[in-house]
């Protein structure tokens, strides 16, 4: 097990900035909740407690109880050390309006029971574009060594799985999954497990000596989970956040995917055109970045992001000049906006109107939703409720809408075709998260 030393110096940095800049806004605030970013840092929710776990155990891994930790000199996101090529990672026409684009076509090797996962998100994703820890080849004083157990793990009748995550109770993933490897005749299980931020350590631990073939990770893990990683695939080195992780079962190696961005480029139609359009995305969390991935893929000219902190995105953005040089990337203050006409797709990658957080808010009020023109997509990645209060007002005007339901359910597909080499049903897979939402 490996733990990225560099990584983690970046994110506790970026937790501290995260935090003062609530404290400070929090501290200005005199006036009443009257938007859904205010209601952000006014409204008491599972998720704001989930950060601040985070911020004040801010050492768990650092300082982990049971035994000491390997850190690794591998590359950060800040470095863009992928080992690519501008033009590897940079959107073409003919790749963007090629009709062999069909979802999930070469992500699995059919004729072979290994995982051959390869992403739509380049088109020379598996050649080498991952980094691996370098488990073997660390030995200065700053390096420490977990010692290998020689624990024998049983093998299960069954494939075990997971999802990881604080909170879950309102977790559809047991569903979805659950129908998924039934549409697949694979027998395995599916469990949810709770696991706050200070609990994480233990609970990697669990899974690599329990017989688990493969997790998911959910908020507020997915950075966390990725010092963990022996391996780290290319879609989890873009978006800068893992979602899948495997366990091989003979070494317990963890190699961690992501599998948001396939989930939220899928679910746009076919005959959606984005290429040389403007995409405008509320956000710079995981939710955004994935979606930066895959619009990039899908060959937009420009991608603004809309933010409450412009100065917290500036890093985000030298990385994504630096990542997709032919794309033009600018920050804007989301509660300034006025003015949407030049927006092809407007993305809501923000909790504004999830259940239980602030889902009576949107994040952009009504008046600013019409200056989009009429021909524009609205996307929300809130799959609950299935229609937030952003997704009606669109409606309203007649906009073309996509829901985050189905972005949750391709993103499921992909995990399963990394866990098993094989694609379940989409379809059972919807209809179960929608019999359950």
């Amino acid at each position: 097990m490996a733990i990225n030393k560099e990584l983690y110096e970046r994110y506790k940095a970026m937790k501290a900035a995260k935090l003062a800049a609530q404290k400070e806004e929090n501290s200005s605030q005199n006036q009443p909740v009257k938007s859904g970013f205010s209601a952000l840092s006014q409204t008491q929710s599972a998720q704001s407690s989930a950060n601040n776990n985070i911020q004040n155990q801010s050492s768990y891994i650092q300082e982990p109880t049971q035994a000491p930790v390997e850190y690794n000199k591998v590359n950060s996101y800040q470095q863009n050390n992928f080992q690519t090529s501008e033009n590897t990672l940079s959107p073409t026409p003919e790749l963007q309006q090629s009709s062999s684009m069909t979802p999930y076509s070469g992500n699995v090797a059919p004729s072979s029971g290994d995982i051959n996962y390869t992403s739509q998100l380049s088109p020379s994703f598996s050649n080498n574009l991952y980094y691996e820890a370098q488990t073997n080849t660390q030995s200065s004083q700053n390096s420490y060594e977990i010692p290998t157990q020689a624990v024998q793990v049983p093998k299960p009748s069954i494939k075990k799985f997971a999802l990881i995550g604080y909170p879950l109770g309102h977790s559809l993933s047991s569903y979805i999954h659950e129908a998924g490897f039934k549409s697949l005749g694979i027998q395995a299980s599916y469990e949810i497990i709770e696991t706050p931020p200070d609990e994480l350590v233990d609970t990697v631990k669990y899974l690599k000596t329990h017989g688990y073939s493969g997790f998911n990770v959910t908020i507020p893990l997915k950075l966390p989970i990725t010092m963990f990683m022996d391996e780290i695939d290319q879609s989890a080195n873009i978006v800068n956040a893992i979602n899948t992780v495997t366990i091989n079962p003979e070494t317990g190696v963890l190699k961690g995917y992501n599998t948001d961005a396939i989930g939220f480029g899928t679910a746009i139609a076919q005959d959606i055109q984005l290429y040389n359009k403007t995409a405008g995305i509320l956000g710079t969390g995981g939710a955004a970045r994935a979606a930066v991935v895959a619009l990039a893929h899908r060959g937009v000219k420009e991608i603004r992001l809309y933010t409450r902190h412009i100065p917290n995105s500036l890093e985000l953005l030298e990385f994504l000049r630096k990542t997709y040089s032919k794309i033009k990337f600018d920050s804007y203050q989301i509660e300034t906006i006025k003015d949407l006409s030049d927006i092809d797709i407007l993305v809501n990658a923000t909790p504004i109107g999830m259940q239980g957080h602030a889902a009576e808010f949107t994040p952009v009020e009504e008046k600013e939703l019409q200056t989009l023109p009429k021909d524009a997509i609205v996307y929300d990645v809130i799959y609950n409720p299935k229609r937030t209060l952003f997704i009606r007002l669109a409606q309203k005007h007649n906009y073309r809408t996509i829901t985050g339901m189905d972005m949750l359910v391709h993103q499921a597909v992909a995990s399963e075709q990394i866990w098993t080499g094989r694609t379940p049903d989409f379809k059972d897979m919807k209809i179960a998260a929608l019999e359950n939402l």
